[in-house]
């Protein structure tokens, strides 16, 4: 069986600005194993948010192919794509996306529910995974209640309560101080190490990049540089 989780051959993206086509993405190819720890990097507009997307799903590429999980994603309708997201990623963004109106709790099993988990598993399944992130006793506040380093790790433990294949995270810890960043990366890298959790993140911020293993560098829509840590 193949360890390949994600396999990018050849992907174009472009968008028009003032009707000039402006490349986000030129002929990448790349490739992420099982048990990769991945950091997309590079200057604003360079294309790692967009690689990101494109590999989640969340938008499509011009031409070239996107391989998850030994699924290509260009054979797919959008609702094949929404359940395979559902299936086989977790997703963490900057804005965390909490529901408002829900506890921690729902907001983790929510997930779980979208999938038709029973009840019972689905509340022991979100207990767990709240209480492996330190949260045990916040799980009945609702997000507003909730610091940004708390609602952060909420929504990790959303993303990672399916056991996903993949996890994808958008500039993760744009909104959070420097301690809350330490122990954030420090729980991924756990969930890498122990939990042998394949993750890619884009991020410009450099403490990020010390956490993973593979650093990868885009530059105007090309990779520039992939290098395993030293």
């Amino acid at each position: 069986m193949s360890n390949t989780v994600v396999k990018c051959e050849k992907v174009e993206k472009t968008y028009q600005k003032d009707s000039v086509p402006v490349y986000a993405l030129r002929g990448v190819d790349f490739e992420v194993n099982a048990g990769d720890f991945v950091s997309l990097s590079g200057p604003s507009g360079s294309g790692k948010s967009t690689l990101l997307n494109v590999i989640g799903g969340l938008d499509r590429p011009d031409s070239g192919e996107v391989t998850v999980d030994g699924v290509a994603l260009s054979g797919l309708s959008e609702s094949e794509l929404t359940e395979l997201r559902l299936r086989k990623m977790g997703f963490v963004f900057q804005a965390y996306n909490l529901i408002p109106v829900l506890s921690a709790q729902e907001n983790v099993e929510f997930i779980l529910q979208l999938q038709g988990v029973p009840q019972a598993e689905r509340r022991e399944r979100a207990e767990a995974a709240l209480e492996s992130l330190g949260l045990a006793d916040m799980s009945h506040r609702q997000p507003g209640e909730l610091s940004g380093g708390q609602q952060q790790r909420v929504a990790i433990a959303r993303s990672i309560v399916s056991n996903p294949v993949l996890l994808l995270a958008d500039e993760p810890t744009a909104n959070l101080d420097s301690g809350t960043t330490e122990d954030l990366l420090g729980l991924l890298r756990r969930l890498n190490e122990q939990e042998n959790m394949t993750i890619v993140t884009a991020t410009h911020d450099p403490i990020v990049m010390s956490y993973t293993k593979r650093q990868v560098h885009l530059r105007d829509g090309a990779i520039e540089r992939d290098a395993l840590a030293a």
